[in-house]
């Protein structure tokens, strides 16, 4: 079954719905023309036979049939007859119908008397004037019919042009390609059309979103596996060579060690990935309490010293003592500590770390400062995914997983604290931005 679009459906409803008015308008209208007609008739028919009447009463009605005859031959054009009262004729023109049973398309009573009734069978002239009245009413009709037409079209194009580039650009929509930004309307078309707009780029995030997650679910799974089945594997080379005695694995105590040290590092790694794991489902929820900023950090840079100083390494602070903020002590103490660990283990040897606060609006910016490293800007956004590392053979000779800086994100994240990692001139900057107390 064919379709019929938007524009047809419309322009025929507009239409039938002009043509119903404009019928009833020509059907009332003519009967005020035909009224119209009828008066100017009549009154054309009274005054052309009023002297004959004139006549025949000035002279008492004694020669009537002279009279008439005499009018008769002045007005030849007139068919009319007289007849007494008892309806006998008196005089006739020679096409006048006198019998009793009339058929003609006129009959009118000019002047009825006592004495005689004169009766008029044509229009006198009229005809001419009825059909230009005919003539111009149907030309009206047609000049307002085209009109009709016209305006219509025009009215259904206006209309459903904006609906069908709607229609148009939803259609791109549901292929996912892009459309421009309707234009501007102040009526409910462009109010839906900004809508629609409006919901597709959200929908088109939501659908990216949904593919970087799915491609960073298939990323950490690889990666996971990576990082289990490796040391796993190792385990069980070592556990098997004990087992066999073979070699230097007769020396149980030592690998049994060594074969503990991976157990625990395996272990660490996984409580990593459950605490990522419930961030991501926001099963943990921040607890903000009053928290001095110079005391937080002196407090946890004593895990960081021996590191440090093994590396020849400095840790400067600059955290005036009056800062304070409001954040889950736990929480931001994890992330910190994320943080520095990561500055201690990728600042070169001697190098120095900076550590202090500076306000920001409503906020305090907490910042932490590699100097003399630089990473490339391409690398810094992919220091957040799971279990990345810059190294590309994934060494696990410093210790590093790859999750630290994620757990940091996703901490901060659940915290709603903005934060960055960004070269500057002096080194690798990281921020994060805390709100004041």
């Amino acid at each position: 079954m064919k379709k019929h679009g938007i524009f047809t459906k419309i322009f025929t409803y507009t239409i039938i719905s002009i043509l119903l008015l404009l019928g009833v308008t020509v059907a009332l209208f003519s009967q005020q023309f035909k009224s119209f007609y009828r008066t100017i008739q009549t009154r054309e028919i009274v005054a052309s036979y009023q002297p004959l009447v004139n006549r025949i009463q000035r002279n008492n009605t004694s020669d009537i049939a002279g009279l008439a005859q005499r009018f008769s031959e002045t007005n030849q054009s007139f068919e009319f007859f007289i007849a007494d009262k008892d309806g006998v004729p008196i005089f006739a023109t020679p096409n006048a119908d006198t019998s009793g049973n009339f058929d003609g398309d006129f009959y009118y009573v000019v002047h009825k008397d006592k004495d005689y009734s004169i009766i008029a069978q044509n229009r006198t002239g009229l005809e001419s004037f009825y059909r230009d009245l005919i003539v111009r009413g149907v030309t009206v009709f047609a000049i307002m019919l085209m009109l009709c037409l016209v305006c219509a079209f025009v009215f259904a194009r206006e209309m459903t042009k904006p609906i069908k580039v709607l229609a148009d650009n939803a259609n791109k929509m549901a292929n996912l390609k892009d459309v421009p930004f309707p234009a501007e309307r102040k009526d409910e078309i462009g109010a839906l059309a900004r809508d629609v707009h409006s919901m597709y780029v959200k929908l088109k995030n939501e659908i990216l979103r949904e593919r970087e997650l799915e491609e960073t679910q298939r990323y950490f799974f690889a990666a996971a596996s990576h990082e289990l089945k490796t040391p796993i594997a190792a385990t069980s080379i070592l556990l098997e060579g004990m087992l066999e005695n073979i070699g230097d694995y007769k020396d149980h105590p030592k690998y049994l060690r060594e074969c503990v040290k991976m157990m625990d590092a395996q272990s660490k790694v996984i409580s990593e990935i459950l605490e990522i794991v419930n961030l991501n489902d926001g099963k943990i929820v921040p607890a903000p309490e009053e928290l001095n900023i110079r005391h937080t950090v002196a407090d946890m840079l004593p895990d960081f010293q021996t590191l440090s100083e093994a590396n020849g390494q400095r840790i400067v602070t600059d955290i005036p003592d009056e800062q304070t903020c409001l954040a889950d002590p736990k929480m931001l103490q994890k992330a910190l500590s994320n943080v520095i660990l990561n500055a201690v283990q990728n600042t070169p040897e001697g190098g120095e770390i900076r550590i202090w606060s500076e306000p920001a609006a409503e906020r305090y910016r907490l910042c932490v400062l590699n100097m003399g490293v630089r990473i490339d800007d391409t690398v810094l956004p992919k220091l957040f995914d799971p279990f990345y590392r810059v190294d590309k053979a994934r060494s696990r000779k410093s210790g590093r997983n790859g999750l630290g800086l994620v757990i940091v994100r996703k901490t901060l994240e659940a915290m709603n604290v903005e934060f960055a990692l960004e070269n500057t001139p002096d080194g690798v900057l990281f921020w994060m931005s805390l709100p004041k107390m």
